[in-house]
């Protein structure tokens, strides 16, 4: 069985631009003849503190999956992957925002990462470490962790990497 070695895993985050990350919110008025803007009069910020790390492994024939929890930040491997060790991390993200206020988080289902020589694996699963009802704290700043499942195909050695957009948006 012939191992090759997928090298660090680094998911870079695209993070959106502060109008991006804003939503302004708009329902109709009692009277149904206008709009009414909710107060967020504080454009959200998102910040990435940490990029999503899947770590060192090695990929025999048969491929399988990397796992990252958001909860506890472990890293478990299945199929034909051998955990090589070294550091894996959890992305962190932070929010800046009206205080109080109730924010949405938005993942993409799936993410395709990319080797220098044009190989790819795809990243599965990705959720946080969030409640029901995310919200910002009085200082306005809500921190959140994420994690997904980097699935590999059988003996695709490489450097991967790719962009994750998180999107937020004002309840």
């Amino acid at each position: 069985m012939k191992l090759r070695l997928i090298l660090g895993l680094p998911l870079l985050l695209a993070a959106p631009s502060p109008a991006a990350a804003q939503c302004l919110l708009c329902g109709k008025d009692g009277g149904g003849s206008g709009l009414v803007k909710r107060k967020a009069e504080t454009p959200l910020r998102v910040e990435v503190e940490t990029q999503l790390d899947m770590g060192r492994v090695a990929a025999g024939a048969g491929g399988g999956e990397v796992e990252i929890d958001p909860l506890t930040g472990a890293r478990r491997v299945r199929g034909n992957i051998v955990d090589l060790g070294g550091m894996s991390l959890t992305g962190t993200v932070t929010v800046s925002g009206e205080p109080g206020a109730e924010v949405r988080v938005f993942l993409p289902p799936t993410v395709d990462l990319e080797s220098g020589d044009g190989r790819t694996a795809r990243v599965v699963g990705l959720a946080t470490d969030l409640g029901a009802a995310p919200r910002l704290g009085p200082d306005g700043r809500l921190q959140f962790r994420f994690g997904g499942r980097l699935q590999v195909a059988g003996a695709s050695g490489g450097d991967y990497r790719g962009r994750i957009p998180v999107t937020v948006e004002y309840q």
